[in-house]
């Protein structure tokens, strides 16, 4: 197909296109959202699992700060990718 055509039909059906868009956006953040919290659940368990003393747990809990940081911006990234897709959703029903 080339890509004229495909431009025609991206054209005749903006708003079709758009909320597609706005699917793979949601999606995608929600994806993200639900591995991130999977991950961190199991993150805590393996920890509550594998600990025979709680100092060694709080030790564990206190050297994590990269691991805390990389999972608010995963959530803060999912978060903003169904917004995205929320504001395109909206703007599809606009065209």
């Amino acid at each position: 197909m080339s890509l004229q055509a495909l431009w025609w039909l991206i054209e005749g059906q903006p708003g079709q296109w758009l909320n597609g868009l706005a699917l793979f956006f949601a999606l995608a953040g929600a994806w993200l959202l639900l591995a991130t919290r999977l991950r961190e659940q199991l993150a805590q368990a393996r920890l509550l699992a594998g600990n025979a003393l709680n100092a060694l747990a709080q030790q564990a809990d206190a050297c994590d700060e990269p691991t805390r940081r990389l999972n608010r911006f995963f959530y803060r990234f999912g978060y903003t990718c169904l917004a995205l897709a929320l504001l395109l959703s909206w703007l599809s029903t606009q065209l």
